[in-house]
């Protein structure tokens, strides 16, 4: 461990959200509460695709169950970390253990990019391509699809890690943040970083640009092909679709965004800090709401899961 580092650090100190007692027990309070809601939610999705069988043959519902399987995911690899932080006293990390979150951390969002991306490419083929879509997007060709998307954002950020796991760090090893993040290690790193900072800031920024250009084409061409369709009911129904597919990706972007605009070498402040806070929980939390909470095939299902459950107690009573 001593060689891998190059200073001998066998841990970090993560400063969390300060040392307020009643700040830190309101905000272990909400974030429990939010952890919790965040696996029923999103558990509840992924049994409502797996069970019908309806859902579980169309891509936008097999699309739809991965993707909550993957925020269920995102906020366990922070959340519980962050709760135990927040009622303990010593809140250090071990060095492999801080660059095991700091990778699977940065691979479940770069996941969640290319599955948005994945997901505009799925309703750009079903509004823009009806009659080839059964063929394009089979349920095979989604299987694959999905296995891309999880095997690609596990090995975006890989040499990465590695790279920043190697430097040596000065004699600090506080870490201003909650969760495991290359900005503020990279600020505790001994100079010189050598290609470090330029392979991180490179890497994310392209991670992003793509996926949102993907997504922004996609979206493009099924607005404009939208304006041209006809029948109102169905361009009503197919902009409820994209519009609510839209908003996810403006709450998830939005925020990475600003987090990575700026240069490595600044430092975390509270606002940072807030703003992880929000696309690490709050967003997992409310993405079920909104892919759900107007979606009729969603409601029907569920619908068809409690009345199968009914029938079934009512079976079991009788015998």
């Amino acid at each position: 461990m001593d060689s891998a580092n190059g200073t001998g650090i066998k841990e970090f100190i993560l400063l969390g959200f300060g040392d307020g007692q009643q700040k830190r027990f309101l905000l272990f309070i909400f974030l429990m509460i939010a952890y919790v809601l965040t696996l029923t939610e999103n558990i509840a999705v992924i049994t409502v695709v797996l069970l019908d069988d309806h859902l579980a043959r169309l891509p936008m519902y097999i699309l739809l169950g991965n993707f909550s399987w993957l925020e269920v995911c995102y906020v366990t690899t922070t959340v519980p970390r962050m709760l135990f932080d927040l009622i303990s006293s010593h809140r250090t990390i071990s060095f492999h253990a801080c660059f095991l979150q700091l990778y699977i951390f940065f691979s479940l969002g770069s996941t969640e990019c290319f599955f948005l991306s994945a997901m505009a490419l799925d309703r750009y083929l079903a509004i823009c391509h009806p009659l080839r879509y059964p063929q394009l997007m089979s349920p095979n060709s989604c299987y694959i699809l999905v296995a891309t998307c999880w095997v690609i954002g596990f090995l975006f950020h890989a040499v990465l890690v590695i790279l920043i796991s190697e430097l040596s760090f000065c004699s600090s090893n506080i870490i201003d943040h909650f969760v495991c993040d290359p900005r503020p290690i990279l600020f505790l790193a001994c100079p010189p970083l050598g290609n470090v900072p330029i392979i991180h800031q490179i890497t994310t920024s392209a991670g992003i640009i793509l996926n949102i250009f993907i997504v922004l084409i996609s979206y493009g061409v099924v607005i404009l092909n939208l304006i041209k369709v006809s029948n109102q009911d169905s361009r009503r129904k197919a902009f409820s679709t994209i519009s609510v597919h839209l908003m996810v990706v403006a709450l998830f972007y939005g925020s990475i965004t600003g987090m990575y605009s700026t240069s490595v070498g600044e430092n975390q402040s509270e606002v940072t800090k807030a703003v992880t806070l929000f696309y690490t929980v709050i967003t997992p939390f409310l993405n079920p709401f909104i892919y759900c909470l107007r979606n009729d095939q969603v409601k029907d299902a569920l619908c068809r899961l409690l009345r199968r459950k009914e029938r079934w107690m009512r079976r079991k009573e009788t015998v």
